[in-house]
């Protein structure tokens, strides 16, 4: 069984959640995980004026997705990052793109799951999943979050992402503030959790 990962990450936060999500996915017995990047729809002079030329080198080694992986998959678990409480564009032009998948069928049936970033606490991680969860939905997918099995999200001794939606990190309004080990662990258990329930779909 192969879980695919396709992810949007501008400074790395999304990509260490994915990380994270792959390691939980691969605890499965029989279970692969597998990242992909979604194409970037920026020009690099822009990505250049923002920062991001250096750290996305940290995961330039990860393949860009095609639509044709997303129904190859037996579950896929979408990263992306919060732009005004819904997806990145790159993630939304990716998926705009799966017309055709949504023709033959392709995704029906399928464990679907989605975990992302915000700058702030309460810049919009809980409606990014949410909305996205409307694309899960009209491909027919099994829609998966993060349940309160995971405790870390039940925590107040510290400021932390995650919700019953799905694992998320707090960047910071500099993206100085990398997922915590409780953001890691939540995005672990989303990955196992994700890979389970694809295992009984599976059958």
């Amino acid at each position: 069984m192969n879980v695919l990962i396709p992810f949007y990450s501008m400074y790395g936060h999304i990509y260490r959640m994915a990380e994270a999500v792959a390691q939980g996915v691969r605890e499965v017995p029989g279970v692969e995980a597998s990242l992909r990047r979604v194409p970037e729809t920026l020009p690099a002079e822009v990505l250049a004026k923002m920062g991001a030329i250096e750290p996305q080198k940290a995961f330039a080694h990860v393949p860009v997705c095609t639509v044709d992986e997303l129904a190859a998959a037996d579950a896929v678990i979408f990263g992306t990052p919060t732009r005004f409480g819904n997806m990145c564009g790159q993630m939304r032009q990716f998926l705009d793109a799966t017309g055709g998948l949504w023709m033959k069928g392709s995704l029906v049936g399928k464990a679907g799951s989605v975990f992302t970033s915000s700058a702030t606490q309460h810049g919009g991680q809980e409606s990014t999943i949410l909305t996205f969860h409307t694309f899960l939905l009209h491909q027919g997918m099994v829609v998966v979050g993060l349940p309160y099995a995971f405790a870390g999200q039940m925590r107040i001794d510290e400021i932390t992402g995650g919700s019953p939606y799905g694992a998320s990190t707090i960047a910071g309004g500099q993206g100085e503030r990398m997922p915590s080990e409780n953001e890691l662990a939540a995005a672990r258990f989303q990955g196992k959790y994700v890979a389970e329930i694809a295992s009984k779909l599976k059958g």
